[in-house]
């Protein structure tokens, strides 16, 4: 149940509902306790200092009237009783001696008064006291006078008690008023919650159904929300997402094609070959060997394919790390020109290497050589007979800068943006003649990149191609790695 809860709770509509509830009603009701209690302090007051002002005068009346020597004064007793029908409550006069010589309600006339406030306002004292349980207030006044001695002479007490029923029958008038004013604003904020709630959280709740339904393996839908910027950049951001794995998974399963129609040329070529030569039965020892020389130029040919992907695999791996040393980057190409020299002879292809100040750069040796060494074979592969290969090196503060021009067969213009992609051929007839995996470039690519460089083509078709590669000089970690 704790759980069933939690997860309702935690969801965002219900958050945004509560949130909205919150806020429309616990204002109002911190507002309607601030008002009562206002009001009923004020109505308090208020009614406390007439009820102080009314006895006052009247106190000042009983001395000057004498009533407290001489009881039969009609006149005060009717002033009294009229302050009492005024204020619909009780009066009372207690003399110096603390007996009631006067009383509205005639219930303690004769006796000895002993209430707390009426011994402190004896002493001299103007008290105030509310009884709010049965909503009573009752002020006591000493009432003085000058004796003989010119000094002043506490010779009684009036004591004065009002109802206030009136507060109480306002104050619940105005929680009445309140009460229908809360549900009124309870029902809009339930439904601007509802209204709210949807709208913030239905983009989310897309999203998630979208991938549940992208888990499950059928086709992701993007989202359209308008209105609210974070809103629609979340949604932008989603549909980028959806967009982006949609062109994993078409990449992905164009690679799983492309891999097992390289890997599956290679096998049918050597079936055919070696089926060939079992059904020959005595063929001459010279076919045999030109037919063994096939299937072991399709072996290498398997092989070449199956070291690429392991190479392309371990690059692709995302905790791929790089081997990094100090490197001579002229000695490198100088060595990578020494071993393909002889392929560019028997190409009758002129290398030329072009080096304008010595580089020193942190890189990794294996698989920056790789990259480079890619590029030049390419341009020796893919070149004309007494064609050139031109590399050159530069540096500055930096960074370190190869160029590799070659005068080959180029490259049409609407594939230059796709040439870094696995498996991709510009000429797939030519490249599957001279033995291409489809996977130099993007080796290539993978390695300069994971150094922090850029590498950049440039190609005329039947005229050449130039690359351009930028790496910095420093290695610099990435955060995570």
């Amino acid at each position: 149940m704790s759980g069933f809860l939690h997860r309702t709770f935690s969801r965002l509509n219900i958050k945004i509902r509560v949130l909205v509830f919150s806020m429309a009603i616990v204002p109002i009701l911190l507002l309607s306790v601030i008002i009562n209690v206002t009001y009923v302090r004020r109505s308090i007051k208020s009614e406390s200092e007439n009820l102080y002002s009314r006895s006052e005068v009247l106190s000042k009346q009983v001395v000057t009237s004498g009533y407290l020597d001489d009881q039969g004064d009609v006149t005060m007793e009717l002033r009294l009783s009229e302050l009492a029908q005024l204020i619909s409550g009780r009066v009372m006069l207690v003399d110096s001696s603390l007996r009631v010589i006067y009383d509205s309600y005639s219930i303690d006339k004769g006796k000895v008064f002993l209430w707390e406030n009426v011994t402190k306002s004896a002493n001299g004292e103007m008290l105030t006291y509310v009884d709010r349980k049965n909503n009573i207030i009752t002020t006591t006044i000493p009432i003085t006078t000058i004796n003989d001695e010119n000094e002043l002479e506490i010779v009684g007490v009036l004591l004065a008690s009002e109802s206030v029923n009136s507060i109480s029958e306002n104050l619940n008038y105005i929680i009445s008023i309140e009460l229908i004013v809360l549900f009124l604003l309870l029902g809009f904020a339930i439904l601007l919650g509802i209204i709210l709630g949807n709208r913030y959280s239905s983009p989310i709740t897309d999203a998630s159904s979208q991938l549940d339904t992208g888990i499950k393996g059928d086709k992701i839908n993007s989202i359209d929300v308008k209105g609210y910027s974070e809103i629609e950049e979340l949604a932008s951001q989603f549909n980028t997402y959806v967009n982006k794995m949609e062109t994993i998974d078409e990449s992905r399963q164009e690679f799983v094609s492309n891999v097992s129609h390289e890997l599956k040329t290679p096998l049918t070529s050597m079936k055919v070959l070696a089926d060939s030569l079992i059904g020959m039965g005595d063929a001459p020892v010279e076919l045999y060997q030109e037919f063994i020389g096939d299937i072991s130029q399709e072996i290498e040919r398997e092989t070449g394919i199956i070291n690429d992907l392991l190479t392309m695999v371990r690059m692709d791996k995302s905790n791929a790390n790089l081997n990094i040393s100090t490197v001579n980057v002229n000695e490198l190409v100088e060595s990578i020109l020494k071993r393909l020299r002889p392929i560019a002879e028997k190409q009758n292809v002129e290398l030329v290497l072009e080096s304008f100040r010595p580089i020193t750069a942190e890189v990794d040796e294996i698989k920056l050589g790789l990259a480079i060494s890619n590029l030049i074979e390419n341009g020796i592969k893919y070149n004309n007979p007494g064609g050139f290969v031109h590399i050159s090196l530069n540096s500055d503060h930096q960074y370190f800068y190869i160029r590799v021009e070659d005068s080959g067969m180029g490259i049409p213009e609407d594939s230059l943006d796709m040439i870094f992609e696995r498996f991709y051929r510009v000429d797939k007839s030519h490249s599957r003649e001279i033995g291409g995996t489809g996977l130099g470039l993007a080796i290539t690519h993978m390695s300069i990149i994971m150094h922090g460089g850029e590498i950049k083509v440039d190609s005329t078709l039947g005229e050449g191609t130039t690359f351009d590669v930028r790496i910095p000089l420093s290695h610099i970690e990435e955060e995570g790695n």
